[in-house]
């Protein structure tokens, strides 16, 4: 059995270990994040209306058929939630803090049935000047649908944890 993702916590028992650790994160290095997604009807009605986001555009085909888009477009909070947790396991399943969202820019319309992807590339990171335990990284994340067309990115910053020693 291979042992490297999981941690050893009694005699023939092992714990999962999900995420990078400070250490682990490497400027320059992109991570892609499967599977992929794809987008259904229910996905885009809860959470817009979760998100009180009730925009007829999102929720309505007879208003969305009249619209430039002629059917309902998949709500942007929608988007953004499902690639940002698309990259959770690795790269912020140990996070201590979000600390923010920045640049988050929308490139292109998202419909029902569209598969999502995404990728997250490591821009920055430093240890904190005041928690000798910990870094902060800063990465940036691209979402694109099934015809590789880019449709979000957002850069991210977080607090991690280094390793133990």
């Amino acid at each position: 059995m291979d042992k490297t993702n999981y941690i050893k916590i009694a005699e023939e028992r092992y714990r999962e270990d999900k995420g990078f650790s400070y250490e682990d994160f490497e400027v320059g290095v992109t991570i892609e994040h499967v599977p992929g997604r794809t987008i259904t009807m229910t996905d885009n009605i809860w959470q817009s209306l979760i998100a009180m986001n009730q925009h007829p555009l999102h929720i309505e085909n007879v208003f969305a058929e009249k619209t430039e888009f002629g059917k309902i477009l998949v709500s942007s909070l929608v988007t953004f939630n499902i690639i940002n947790g698309m990259t959770v396991y690795t790269i912020s399943q140990k996070t201590i803090a979000n600390l923010g969202w920045d640049k988050v820019r929308l490139t292109a319309p998202v419909f029902v049935g569209d598969t999502l992807f995404a990728e997250t590339k490591i821009i920055d990171k430093r240890e904190s000047k005041s928690r000798k335990n910990q870094g902060i990284v800063k990465v940036l994340t691209y979402g694109k649908n099934q015809n590789n067309i880019k449709v979000i990115e957002f850069e991210r910053t977080m607090l991690i944890p280094k390793k133990e020693r």
